[in-house]
């Protein structure tokens, strides 16, 4: 069984997010493998270990510094890594992030002569947040997508996933191959031993550009791009709260408050 995990590079949350000049986030500056895809590795991981015949393979899209999400996840035990790098792929949109990875599959399966069974991410990326890649990725692929996880068993050529609501719980079967998306709610992300951490030095990355994985650039960067940041701006500084003296006309207060702020 093969299973590809997407792991994508973002700025550390904890630091100063900056920009280039042509309004793209600079993935130049400190980053780290986005948290909650730390969760579809894990499971990646928990499933190879259940089934036992089974290989997890991260796959990246992004700059030279991209490749340090894959080695995070051959820390944590994923067998190889897959790394799309190329020049024309800056300012890629959602959509054209999507081609990317579906065009990175099928090359890989076509090198490797073996289908991927199971694609695992995340919720959603820490730094975008749209939650939309499972589903383009499975849309382009022709495969059928589970999204939102709580919890993933696989059976054979079976994937049944329960995806858990506020006052209730969904339970979906889809057919391998497949595309599944997990929350944070999961499982528990390890943190690579030292063991792990010197193992993933010697485990395989493979490098793909678009002439590898046979994607035209015109459907790519800023020229392919179907969405695009016009401006930029900071957050305007937070400002001191107004205090209202509740003497009796506290909820009058209030309300005039609210109106003059048209609120109301």
């Amino acid at each position: 069984m093969r299973i590809v995990t997407f792991v994508k590079y973002v700025p550390d949350a904890a630091g100063d997010r900056t920009f280039n000049d042509d309004n793209t986030v600079d993935r130049e500056s400190d980053g780290i493998l986005s948290e909650l895809d730390e969760y579809a590795v894990e499971e990646a991981l928990k499933i190879k270990e259940a089934v036992g015949d089974a290989e997890v393979i991260a796959l990246t899209v992004g700059p030279e510094d991209a490749e340090d999400a894959v080695r995070k996840a051959l820390q944590m035990g994923a067998d190889a890594g897959v790394h799309v790098d190329d020049e024309d792929i800056e300012g890629t949109c959602a959509v054209g992030t999507a081609k990317v990875l579906a065009a990175a599959i099928k090359a890989y399966e076509e090198e490797e002569e073996e289908q991927v069974d199971l694609i695992l991410t995340g919720l959603s990326s820490t730094d975008g947040g749209m939650s939309v890649m499972p589903t383009m990725v499975a849309e382009l692929l022709g495969r059928p997508a589970a999204t939102q996880a709580s919890e993933v068993t696989v059976e054979g050529s079976t994937v049944r996933i329960r995806r858990d609501g506020d006052t209730s719980s969904q339970f979906i079967e889809v057919s391998l191959p497949a595309v599944v998306s997990v929350t944070d709610q999961i499982n528990e992300p390890r943190y690579p031993s030292f063991k792990g951490i010197m193992a993933a030095k010697k485990k395989p990355i493979d490098y793909y550009d678009l002439e590898d994985i046979e994607l035209d650039e015109a459907e790519v960067g800023f020229d392919g791009a179907t969405t695009q940041v016009v401006n930029i701006a900071e957050r305007p500084p937070r400002t001191a709260g107004e205090i209202v003296t509740d003497e009796g006309e506290g909820g009058n207060q209030l309300v005039e408050w609210l109106a003059s702020k048209k609120l109301v």
